[in-house]
């Protein structure tokens, strides 16, 4: 993968979240302040504006829409987004391509960005509930000889697996821990805006 289809990725994500903001803000609304997904709209569209050129490196084109996620992002998910994409960024370094191991090694970095400041573990009901099976299946399939599309796949699959697994989870972390058992029954937005991002990554892998 190259700049032109990291900025791809970042573009039919806002695409993907615009098109599912309403379901995402009422999946918050049930264990949260309900504005998860117009947040996260406006962010990945201010992502979009903030994109450099193609002969910036990959790693450059994360790490700017992650600026702009964490800018333009209000509540949690703005910092946890933000930091997700820009140690993706700083992980994938100068390379001006990006190959199945590289982004392999950029997701686990996105994923301990994210445990690193939200603290969450995988069982509490978090996106770390979508990001971590991700990011274990994204290792496995390239264990197994997978190329950088079926890697991203099976971490996409993982992922939607993952964030199904919330709905009878009770949330220990964020505003949704509050509820205590009242969490139980519905799915974490976060686990599900993840599953939504990282199916826009294996989409425009797809077409490589």
């Amino acid at each position: 993968m190259r700049s032109a289809d990291l900025a791809d990725w970042i573009g039919h994500a806002a695409d993907l979240v615009a098109a599912d903001a309403d379901r995402l803000s009422r999946l918050d609304a049930d264990i949260g302040d309900g504005d998860h997904g117009h947040n996260l709209d406006r962010g990945f569209r201010a992502a979009v504006g903030a994109l450099p050129g193609d002969d910036a490196p990959p790693g450059k084109v994360l790490i700017a829409a992650g600026r702009a996620i964490v800018s333009k992002t209000g509540g949690a998910s703005g910092p946890l987004y933000g930091t997700a994409l820009r140690r993706a960024g700083k992980a994938l370094g100068d390379a001006a391509d990006v190959d199945a191991a590289a982004l392999g090694t950029a997701l686990r970095a996105a994923l301990d960005g994210v445990q690193e400041l939200g603290k969450a573990e995988r069982g509490d009901k978090t996106m770390v509930d979508a990001l971590a099976p991700a990011a274990d299946a994204y290792d496995a399939a390239l264990a197994d000889g997978s190329d950088l599309a079926g890697c991203v796949r099976a971490a996409a699959d993982a992922a939607a697996k993952g964030a199904e697994e919330t709905v009878p989870m009770q949330a220990r972390k964020g505003r949704a821990s509050y509820l205590g058992a009242r969490s139980v029954g519905h799915l974490d937005p976060g686990a599900a805006s993840t599953a939504l991002i990282l199916s826009a990554l294996a989409d425009v892998a797809g077409e490589g």
